[in-house]
């Protein structure tokens, strides 16, 4: 199915930061699979882990107790503020879980009205159907109306949008900590410690949505933590795997103890496969100092990317943390894609007008120099065009 529009290139083979295509040529890798290759391609350690438990056990199901699955909800605990993790496949199911945990905790602390939510203007939180109510852009909800009842929609950064949006049946409020799919836009420390006071008021369920920012992406393990503030409940996806698919929602207090056998479950969730090649993801940004490379590396990448804004007539600002950038551009772009292809590079634009760079978690400074300097002579092009 046409889902995606037709591919530019096929690859076939990556190394690190590189990858190749049929024909064999190399190009730099700026998306990482959409922020999921943390590790880069051909990890050894993860390609080593995955080999070694496909040769022991692929699948069995959650009805039976699965070693790295534990271990990894070990990890992921210890290091954030997450009490329980419930594994899943993927973003969208890690957000769908997240909402039935709003709901049934409301529910089950007295306040059976509260099924709504409040989500962000230009958010994105997954493809199925509550996920997408979620996402606060109306052009991915084209064609899918009516959708879902009971979501509203405030101003991003804007505090008192929030407040207003609060009904009596509200039950949660979910954000990103960095808008990804919206243009690489961070919330203020002062807006989600504004959003975490509203929901202590209230008794409202407060979710982040870390399927981009999450595991070391933005230089610490989790998004959240560059503020301070703890939510509820939080999703990952993407990194988690390094590549493999694995989701997971985890919760934390009395939140993390609301779903019981029969309300939520995932066949395939937490397979021994995924949960090896996520405790390698976690054993690298927790034990062996990836989180350390990333706040050095992605320090050089904005310095370089903010010398570039002040270069170059198109580029607007650079925002973004860690190897989460978006480089704004005055106008809408969407040539930059194949500009950079053309330059070896894989490159993304979002919302309109913002070239997006996640790279592995692994690339290098002077990887990051080969990048921006890659983007400035496809600015210096566009703009001549």
């Amino acid at each position: 199915m046409t889902s995606y529009g037709p591919p530019t290139l096929a690859l076939e083979r990556g190394e690190g930061v590189r990858v190749w295509d049929v024909d064999g040529r190399q190009y730099l890798d700026l998306i990482s699979g959409i922020a999921v290759n943390s590790l880069g391609h051909n990890h050894p350690r993860l390609v080593k882990a995955i080999a070694e438990q496909a040769a022991k056990l692929i699948h069995v199901s959650n009805l039976y107790g699965i070693p790295p699955q534990i271990q990894l909800a070990e990890a992921l605990t210890r290091h954030s503020c997450a009490d329980k993790v419930f594994f899943c496949n993927s973003g969208a199911e890690s957000i769908e879980g997240a909402l039935k945990i709003a709901r049934l905790y409301a529910k089950k602390n007295g306040h059976p009205e509260r099924h709504g939510y409040v989500s962000m203007k230009n958010s994105f939180h997954g493809r199925t159907l509550a996920a997408l109510t979620a996402t606060g852009q109306h052009k991915y909800h084209q064609g899918f109306e009516p959708m879902m009842p009971g979501f509203a929609y405030a101003d991003f950064n804007n505090l008192a949008s929030v407040e207003a949006a609060l009904t009596p049946e509200t039950c949660a409020i979910i954000c990103e900590p960095i808008q990804g799919e919206g243009g690489i836009i961070p919330a203020s420390s002062e807006f989600l410690a504004g959003l975490r006071a509203l929901c202590d008021k209230r008794d409202l369920t407060l979710i982040f949505d870390e399927v981009q920012t999450g595991m070391g992406r933005t230089g610490h393990a989790f998004g959240y933590q560059h503020s301070g503030v703890e939510p509820d409940v939080f999703c990952l996806a993407k990194g988690l795997g390094g590549g493999v698919p694995i989701g997971a929602t985890l919760a934390r207090g009395k939140h993390a103890d609301v779903l019981t056998p029969g309300t939520h479950a995932s066949t395939f969730g937490g397979n021994p496969l995924a949960s090896a090649a996520a405790l390698v993801v976690c054993e690298e940004l927790f034990e062996r100092h990836l989180l350390e490379h990333v706040c050095e590396t992605g320090a050089h990448l904005g310095e370089a990317l903010n010398r570039l804004v002040g270069q170059h007539k198109l580029a607007v600002e650079a925002r973004g943390r860690g190897l989460m950038w978006g480089l704004v551009i005055e106008r809408a772009c969407p040539e930059m894609t194949a500009l950079l292809l053309k330059r070896g590079v894989l490159g993304n634009v979002t919302a309109g007008n913002v070239i997006r760079i996640a790279p592995p978690l692994v690339i290098t400074k002077d990887e990051c120099d080969e990048a921006v300097e890659a983007i400035g002579d496809a600015l210096t092009e566009l703009a001549s065009a």
